[in-house]
């Protein structure tokens, strides 16, 4: 243990210092940080919290330093011209299962949301325009975060025992993972043009995060302030450095590298999240409308992709 320090405060450092490492990966990195939190708490929440989302943020940005500026816009046009769809059917049976299992419709509404957009991000945005509560708030963010972790464990080996290509991995894992955080994971356990697809398609969801608020906001007559998300456009700027200036490779290839780490110290910090007080405020009811949710919207998204109709 370090010396000076709690032994909770010093395992969370050494596991913090772990996932600087090459031996550590998104889906480890996810596990101790629930482990952790399970055993003993997340040490300065707000704190964590502010700082898994601007690193989330950061390295997001640095993975466009990998990409192709061309592939990047080719697959977010795809991806956001059947987004807008998939979003609609997933807000829309959202409704239905909220109503039929009697959950509140503002948790309803948020686990929805959460689901067809990206994930916590979307609920952050969206529940102060609903005028969400905290009970609200926590109950969406909970659901929504529980299955968010199981989807980045269980998603990679179940593209490869369906014999998923790249291309279609990356498809399925943007429309049916709910955080950015955890496509990515999922991504670059899968493979690098995977990585391509999932991070820019979903981060083309995520831009959808401003017109729900703001029909959310004209709807509830809200004054509630919309942030729009500018590290998608960094990402984007950071694709089309790398692209112009190959010259600069190793550089482009050292940002990279930073960036993957940063993820997966972003998952460790996101696993923290998962506590025993998240766990006792996520219900029955919410808990099954988000699990029927996630079902159909996987299994939806995973038949048309592998059928050709979303590729």
């Amino acid at each position: 243990m370090l010396a000076g320090m709690e032994p909770s405060i010093a395992l969370f450092c050494s596991l913090l210092a772990f996932c600087l490492t090459p031996l550590a990966s998104p889906p480890l990195a996810l596990v101790l940080g629930v482990l952790y939190s399970l055993a003993f708490g997340q040490p300065a929440p707000a704190r964590v919290r502010s700082a898994a989302k601007t690193l989330l943020q950061a390295s997001v940005v640095g993975l466009g330093f990998g990409m192709s500026l061309r592939q990047v816009l080719h697959a977010g046009a795809q991806g956001f011209l059947y987004t807008a769809g998939s979003i609609l059917f997933a807000l829309t049976l959202g409704w239905i299962l909220g109503r039929a299992l009697k959950v509140g419709p503002t948790t309803s509404y948020l686990i929805s949301v959460g689901t067809a957009i990206c994930g916590g991000s979307a609920i952050a945005a969206v529940g102060p325009v609903v005028g969400a509560d905290h009970d609200e708030m926590s109950v969406a963010l909970g659901t929504v975060f529980l299955l968010n972790s199981v989807a980045l464990l269980i998603f990679p080996p179940i593209g490869r025992s369906l014999g998923l290509s790249q291309t279609q991995f990356g498809l399925w894992a943007a429309l049916a993972i709910h955080d950015t955080s955890s496509v990515v994971g999922a991504a670059v356990k899968y493979g690098a043009a995977a990585l391509v697809v999932g991070t820019t398609v979903k981060l083309a969801r995520a831009l959808w995060i401003v017109p729900v608020c703001l029909a959310a906001s004209l709807r509830r007559r809200s004054t509630a302030k919309v942030t729009y998300p500018w590290f998608i456009l960094l990402f984007g700027l950071a694709a089309g450095a790398a692209s112009a200036l190959p010259a600069l490779s190793s550089l482009w290839a050292a940002l990279l590298s930073a960036a993957k780490i940063g993820l997966t110290v972003t998952l460790f910090l996101i696993g923290t999240g998962i506590s025993r007080v998240t766990l006792s405020k996520v219900g029955p009811r919410p808990m099954a409308q988000g699990v029927a949710l996630w079902l159909v919207v996987a299994s939806v998204s995973l038949t048309l992709i592998r059928a050709g109709v979303i590729r």
